[in-house]
């Protein structure tokens, strides 16, 4: 029987030509099943650090904040935190990140009413950071204490409280006189130096000039709203330290290192002191010497160490003696807000 020719042909072409469209689907579902996966893996481990070497930090993580806790202006703190800084230029050159750091609190009874809290604090920096000024900010008010780490926009600052308001003159006082610094740095043609401790006249910054230094003093900072410096006149001081003064000759362009050596006026029955981490810091040791606290006639006292870190190699939970206190291994990373607390109290026995 006759069929038409373009029949024919169709039916041919049909029969020599389907296994094409069959073996085209076949690749496509293996391509989906076990190549698609790890293409986009393979892709992303080889582009994706390159990337984000080029973006600003502040950006990449605010905007993986957004999407792993929502869109919220506190997510700001967290970013500040994390990134120890603006975070606003490639490779994070504008951050300030310690990657060894150790700190020791050494108590010295003076009467049974008072101590010298002495802190010792070393840092090495993962950059360097471009400044040649070191900030010092003392209060007594619990509030700005909580605030100014998140509110400083000067990369090399660290804070001091002191709880008892009626010491908070005499403390800063104590402070300013005894604060000692040394610098590893880079000077003018980035060369490495370093400079040995030497105590830098810090001068103090005027009430009107405090909002070049704290952002809550000229704008509103979350539930604070915008602080008046006339309100802190009592328990705020900010010192400015110039850290060309200790360099020789030379001139100051970034600091690799920092160890700064403090002293302030506590009030013995607090029963506490701390220290906090003012950047983004991995914490090798904190270490504690109690064991001159006492004094003359005072009760002996008891101790405790309580971290409050991501981490940390704590021995003991117990009141322990003076002489009992060992180092606190931490090997962590702590941000602004974590730290340690020394407790003590008269002993039960």
């Amino acid at each position: 029987m006759w069929q038409p020719t373009s029949r024919s042909v169709l039916h041919d072409a049909l029969v020599v030509l389907w296994p094409l469209p069959a073996l085209a689907g076949f690749l496509l579902g293996a391509y989906e099943l076990f190549l698609h996966k790890r293409l986009v893996a393979e892709i992303g481990r080889i582009s994706g650090p390159g990337i984000v070497e080029h973006l600003l930090p502040a950006e990449v993580l605010r905007t993986f904040l957004s999407s792993v806790y929502g869109p919220n202006a506190a997510n700001d703190d967290v970013v500040a935190g994390v990134l120890g800084g603006d975070g606003m230029r490639p490779r994070g050159d504008d951050l300030t990140i310690s990657t060894g750091t150790t700190v020791k609190l050494e108590l010295q009874g003076i009467d049974t009413k008072t101590y010298h809290l002495r802190t010792t604090q070393r840092y090495q920096f993962r950059n360097s950071v471009p400044a040649d000024r070191f900030v010092i900010f003392a209060t007594s008010n619990a509030t700005l204490r909580d605030t100014i780490s998140a509110a400083c926009r000067y990369p090399l600052f660290e804070l001091y409280f002191i709880p008892d308001s009626s010491l908070f003159l005499e403390s800063v006082d104590d402070l300013r006189h005894s604060t000692q610094i040394a610098i590893d740095y880079l000077d003018h043609e980035g060369q490495r130096r370093s400079a040995e401790p030497s105590q830098i006249p810090p001068v103090e910054v005027r009430f009107d000039q405090w909002s070049n230094y704290l952002t809550f003093f000229r704008e509103s900072t979350g539930p604070l709203g915008k602080l008046s410096p006339l309100d802190h006149m009592s328990d705020l001081r900010i010192f400015e330290c110039d850290l060309n003064g200790i360099a020789d000759d030379h001139v100051v362009r970034a600091i690799r290192g920092l160890t700064v050596w403090s002293r302030t006026l506590q009030r013995t029955n607090d029963g506490f002191c701390y220290w906090q981490s003012p950047y983004p810091s991995f914490v090798d040791t904190i270490s504690f010497d109690a064991t001159g606290l006492a004094v003359d006639q005072s009760p002996r006292h008891e101790f405790r160490v309580m971290p409050f870190t991501f981490r940390s190699a704590t021995t003991s939970a117990q009141w322990l003696e003076a002489g009992e206190l060992d180092d606190l291994d931490v090997r962590s990373w702590l941000l602004p807000g974590h730290g340690v607390a020394l407790l003590w109290r008269e002993a039960m026995s």
